[in-house]
């Protein structure tokens, strides 16, 4: 092959590059095999039937994935510490939907009373007499620099995004085994993926999250239990209201804006009911730059750390990101 063939060959890979590039970083709001999921994979229409337990399901993505779930005929239990906001929820479900009111449990608790745990879970399955979905998505947020943090809030953070998780999920595990498999979801965050200033215990939380689930994967998958860890990145939601601080009871409170560059919920949970349809084991779930950021992170990490981080992301940029703000 002569030179002049070569250069048009390494020209057209080059546009092809670009061109897909620019799709990436302009449109695509998941990672690749999301994408792929939503367009040619299986319908969330093929969970008809099916109950799902979501936990945190009072607001914000929990709310949304009620609701896209309800759309497809997906018995619900919802969990949450808002009676009358999941009663509100309850009602919504069934007129979007085309479930009857015994299709809807509200299953009220505070998720980190793990003594609560059992109890509520024998309510789930007393009811519909079978689970085959958990969605394990209750969570809080958290501001403040590594070197102001109580360890206090730390143990507090960690029990409710973390401990919360896997002991609810330790509880449904022997139902989804003896009877041949179950399907666990689990709310990690773009937090998961790489280190977030001024957020060291979520983000700890959230690393944490990726390595209990992965391992369950490992261990249970063979046995019919798949594990779907979703990774969003922001959301408009009520999460930076109730936000930890790095003082043991102080609240964030901090506001969000209609102009913030965030993710709607009901989006949020479009993606991961294509996530769960397809059975993928994890999903980003992001607008840009954050979708980006996760895929520096894991094929370039060294270069991520040592060229991008100190020119492109320091920590006042991260800040300004992470409000949602351009």
């Amino acid at each position: 092959m002569d030179a002049e063939w070569m250069w048009l060959i390494c020209l057209i890979i080059l546009l092809f590059v670009v061109l897909w590039f620019k799709w990436f970083y302009f449109h695509a709001d998941g990672d690749l095999t999301l994408m792929w999921a939503e367009r040619y994979g299986r319908s969330p229409a093929e969970l008809r039937g099916k109950v799902a337990w979501i936990t945190g399901a009072s607001s914000g993505i929990g709310e949304a994935l009620a609701y896209e779930l309800a759309k497809y005929g997906v018995r619900l239990a919802l969990s949450g510490r808002n009676v009358d906001k999941l009663e509100a929820i309850k009602t919504e479900c069934i007129v979007q939907g085309s479930l009857k009111d015994d299709d809807v449990l509200l299953v009220p608790f505070d998720i980190t009373d793990f003594s609560k745990h059992s109890e509520c879970f024998q309510k789930v399955v007393g009811h519909f007499k079978k689970l085959d979905i958990l969605v394990n998505n209750a969570g809080r947020s958290q501001w403040a620099t590594f070197d102001r943090i109580f360890t206090e809030v730390d143990y507090q953070i960690f029990g409710t995004n973390v401990f919360s998780h896997v002991s609810l999920t330790r509880v449904v595990l022997p139902h989804f085994l003896s009877n041949g498999g179950g399907h666990v979801m689990v709310n990690s965050s773009v937090s998961g993926k790489y280190g977030i200033p001024n957020s060291s215990s979520y983000t700890g939380t959230k690393h944490a999250i990726q390595g209990y689930f992965e391992c369950l994967r490992t261990e249970f998958e063979a046995k019919g239990v798949f594990v779907t860890i979703v990774c969003p990145g922001l959301v408009f939601s009520k999460v930076i209201e109730r936000s930890f601080t790095g003082i043991p009871g102080e609240v964030f409170n901090g506001k969000q804006k209609e102009t913030d560059k965030r993710m709607r919920t009901s989006r949020c949970a479009q993606l991961m009911a294509v996530a769960l349809a397809n059975n993928l084991d994890e999903a980003w779930i992001s607008l840009q730059p954050f979708l980006l950021i996760c895929y520096l992170s894991q094929y370039m990490p060294t270069f991520f750390r040592r060229v991008i981080i100190p020119r492109f992301l320091t920590p006042e940029k991260f800040a300004i990101l992470r409000e949602g703000r351009n």
